[in-house]
This record gives structure tokens, C-alpha cells and sequence, in this order.
């Protein structure tokens, strides 16, 4: 919710306008969101007696009768809007398909959507609530680790345009999140491990006790879904529930005072400073969790080589990332990658690099003055380093596959998958199924296949204008993207 106070002043030449929004909404941690014992949710709907959802299928799938039946326990209408948002169908035809649901359903001026699912479903599900005369409100139920410990912090929603990623989009403050780690009991290990890493950076730079419990709890952590799965220790779920809100809460308050990003040193860009390239460098892209850990090893060494991080500590950080089995190294990683992923985000950040780093383990410093050849040299003491860890630095399960962009169905892509009905007694309440309509196929969105080279991946990890968001044009081979029918980045 949001509320304008301004005052308009005259001037010698006209007028001049001064404005402040007030912005607010509520977290709720709830285990058993579904539960009919539960009334948290049906109570944000009972003065509207009905209820419009935008949920991902896997989610309805696995949760939909459930749902159905805690909305007809409180006698209200359920509507569903059910979609398979990959980054391929993160687009503005995904985005309308929605908006045709809420035009459907007769949503009212204050009426809030239910949005249920990971990142992807709430950012444009998100984004066509702030399209949605100017300003629909709605509530959020993350399901992803990512979602519930890093995307549930955000008000920003968006949608890939063309190649741009999240190049369409707002800034819109859901009325309240519901935040239910049961979701996580029917999560793959490999996407527990991938949010981990959003722990693991909270807790590097701005909050050492978390830190602490993450290094106790490591393996039991991603082997429970933090506590959540049948026979999980208790301490495990304990230790779980204080790491998940103290991070979330550190989160905000870093975050709060700088919803709409207009200060760029940010602690929570820890290890977001070079990931981007490393996202899709691969032929088969990264997990974003993996990219980002790279980045967050890297920058460890490099405060480490500078000496404002101690050898302990270090080794306490990589250690860390070990135990996870996230990726701190790959060998597409070289200075030729280092630099031009510097140039990408020199230009994303104004000018200036400000790499956050921990220094010293707990806390956070921004790095503007790095050179070069010290980059480079932080870079070949990372690969020495790396030598005597398992892998040699490289993490399980780091790449993506169909199940990141939700296009497989029991193992198989849903692309080939016919006649899926869901679970029965939700079916009555779908108004709209983009699955159905072909919208998972989505646009022309690229998706980080067949980027085996830094010069291909460079285009899609840019700054917001410019070639490629360097300085000048990138060449290859004697081709600029342009000529080549390319276009740049996020």
C-alpha cells in the first residue's frame, strides 16, 4: 500500500511540484498457508468473497486441491489463473494473458491478486498489477528459496522485451507476503542449493550469526529443505527458522530505505559484480545461485589479497561454499572474462565499480580503486586456491536444466506433454491456462543456450544502454553484435 503527500509551490517562472510516497506492506511467516486452520490468508479476501490466483502449474499441481479446499472451508470463489513462466515465457504476451484473466474475473479497484509461485511468476504477475490501472494491488506467496529469502525482499517487478531482460517493469509493493517454508519440502536439493547462496551473501557481508549457523547446519539445512521434510531434527528447523528471519530482516533493512535502487553501493550486490557474465558464459547456462558464488569466492580472494580480509576468514568462506557444493571457479573464468564483465558493470553502476566485499567476515566494504592487474592477480591466486578444493572449486548441479524455466512435466518437457489435467478438484476454478494456450513457449526471449563464449554472453549481460554496455562496440572476429543481427544485454 502507498500513500502520496505533496505540495505545490508557485515560482517566479510556473510551479514547482514536491512530492513523498509512503510505502508499506506486511511479512508473515506461516507454515501451512493452505491449512484450513490458517485463516491469515482467507482473512485479506473475506471483504471481496472471492479470489483471483496467478499461480505457477507446479505449484498447482502439487498444491491445487489443497488450495481449492481452504477457499471453499471460508465460502469464497476461487479463480485461477494457471501459467509456466520460464524466462522464455517471461514476456509481455505472458503478461497480457494475465491481464485478460483480471479483465475476466471483474477485479476491482483495490482488489488484491493472489500470486503464488517463484520469482519469475511473481515479477510478471507483479508487473501486470502495476500495469492494471496504473496500480492493482497484490498479495505474494513465494515457493522457491529464492523467492521466499532474496525475491520476497524486492518491489520490483518486470518483463523480458526481446532479448533485454527485465527490460519492462516497476517498482510495486505487494500488500502483504506470505511466507510458508513448507514449499520447500517438495523443492529439488539442487534448487535448496541454489538459494543457499542468497544466504551465504547476507550473511557474509551484514550478518555474522547467521553466517555462524549456516557453517553448523550446512549439510542438514540443503539435505531437509531447511527443516521442512518428514523426520527433519528439530534443531535443524529451529536453527532454519532463526536463519531465514534473520536474513529476510536484514535484508529489508538495507533494502528499505533504497526501494527504488537509486543508491548503487548496495551490500546485498555482493557477489553480483561479475556473476552476470558468469551466468551465461556456459554453453549451458548457470544456476543463478552458482554464478553468484563464483562472484562471492572471487571477491573474497581479492579482499583477502588486499589484506583486508584475514586468511581465516577466507578459508572460512570458501569452506563454506564447499560444504554447499556451490560453484566458486569454472574454467571459462579468465582475465579476458574479468574485464569484460568489469566494463559491463562500470557502466551498469555509474562510472565506478563498487564491488562489495567482506571486510571483515560479518560485514561489508565497496571497492572503487581496483586495478587491473591486481584483478588479475587476485584472479590467479583464486585458481591456485581452488587446486586443493573438491572439484576444484567447481559445484553439483550448477547448471540449469528444463526444470529452472518449469518445461518439464514428471521428467519429461512439457512441450511434448498433451492432455494434462492437474489435479481434479481445482479444475473448476481455472479461468485462464497459459499452459494450455501454448504461452509457455514464449517469445524470442534468448535463454543462455549455445553461449559458449564470453563475446556471445557479453551481449546479455550489459548495463541498461550501449552496446553491450561497454564503452565500445564488442568485436569478434571482425562482427559486431549489431552487424550480426545480435542485440544487447539485460
Amino acid at each position: 500500500m502507498s500513500d502520496l503527500k505533496a505540495t505545490v509551490k508557485e515560482t517566479k517562472d510556473g510551479f514547482h511540484v514536491e512530492g513523498y510516497e509512503k510505502i508499506e506492506y506486511d511479512f508473515t511467516f506461516l507454515d501451512g498457508v493452505f491449512d484450513t486452520s490458517n485463516p491469515n490468508l482467507a482473512g485479506c479476501y473475506e471483504k471481496w468473497g472471492r479470489c483471483l490466483a496467478v499461480m505457477d502449474r507446479n505449484i498447482f499441481d502439487t498444491y491445487g486441491d489443497q488450495m481449492q479446499a481452504y477457499f471453499d472451508h471460508f465460502n469464497l470463489e476461487l479463480k485461477i489463473h494457471k501459467t509456466m513462466i520460464g524466462e522464455k515465457a517471461k514476456s509481455i504476451e505472458t503478461l497480457l494473458s494475465i491481464v485478460d484473466s483480471m479483465n475476466a474475473f471483474g477485479i476491482f479497484r483495490k482488489e488484491p491478486v493472489l500470486v503464488v509461485g517463484g520469482g519469475l511468476v511473481t515479477d510478471v504477475a507483479g508487473f501486470a498489477c502495476a500495469a492494471y490501472r496504473r496500480n492493482t494491488n497484490y498479495i505474494r506467496i513465494p515457493t522457491t528459496v529464492i523467492g521466499l529469502i532474496d525475491a520476497s525482499v524486492s518491489i520490483k517487478v518486470a518483463v523480458n522485451y526481446g532479448n533485454y531482460k527485465n527490460r519492462l517493469g516497476a517498482y510495486h509493493a505487494p500488500q502483504h507476503t506470505f511466507l510458508d517454508f513448507g514449499f520447500l519440502r517438495t523443492l529439488p536439493k539442487a534448487q535448496i542449493r541454489n538459494g543457499f547462496a542468497e544466504l551465504i551473501k547476507i550473511s557474509t557481508c551484514a550478518h555474522l550469526r547467521t553466517f555462524e549457523l549456516l557453517e553448523k547446519y550446512c549439510d542438514e539445512l540443503i539435505d531437509t529443505g531447511f527443516g521442512r521434510t518428514d523426520g527433519a531434527p528439530k534443531a535443524v528447523k529451529e536453527a532454519a527458522d532463526e536463519i531465514n528471519r534473520a536474513g529476510i530482516y536484514e535484508m529489508l533493512k538495507l533494502e528499505s530505505p533504497n526501494l527504488h535502487e537509486i543508491g548503487l553501493d548496495r551490500v546485498i550486490a555482493y557477489g553480483h559484480t561479475w556473476s552476470p557474465m558468469h551466468e551465461l558464459v556456459p554453453e549451458v547456462p548457470f544456476r543463478h545461485g552458482h554464478a553468484i558464488s563464483i562472484d562471492m569466492a572471487y571477491s573474497a580472494t581479492l579482499a583477502n589479497v588486499r589484506g583486508i580480509l584475514s586468511d581465516a576468514e577466507h578459508k572460512r568462506i570458501l569452506g563454506l561454499f564447499s560444504r554447499a557444493g556451490l560453484s566458486m571457479d569454472h574454467h571459462q573464468f579468465d582475465e579476458d572474462l574479468l574485464e569484460k564483465a568489469t566494463k559491463a558493470i562500470l557502466r551498469t553502476r555509474d562510472g565506478k565499480l563498487r564491488a562489495a566485499v567482506p571486510s571483515p567476515l560479518g560485514k561489508c566494504v565497496f571497492l572503487n580503486d581496483v586495478s587491473t592487474q591486481e584483478m588479475h592477480a587476485a584472479l590467479r591466486q583464486h585458481k591456485a586456491i581452488m587446486k586443493d578444493y573438491p572439484r576444484q572449486g567447481a559445484g553439483l548441479e550448477a547448471f540449469v536444466d528444463a526444470s529452472d524455466t518449469g518445461y518439464t512435466m514428471n521428467k519429461k518437457p512439457a512441450e511434448n506433454v498433451n492432455g494434462h489435467q492437474g489435479p481434479k478438484g481445482a479444475q473448476k476454478a481455472i479461468i485462464n491456462d497459459d499452459v494450455r494456450d501454448g504461452l509457455y513457449n514464449g517469445g524470442p526471449i534468448h535463454d543462455g543456450a549455445a553461449t559458449s563464449e564470453a563475446s556471445v554472453a557479453a551481449k546479455h549481460a550489459s548495463g541498461p544502454e550501449g552496446i553491450n554496455g561497454f564503452s565500445e562496440p564488442f568485436v569478434q572476429n571482425g562482427v559486431t553484435p549489431e552487424s550480426n543481427g545480435a542485440s544487447n544485454g539485460h
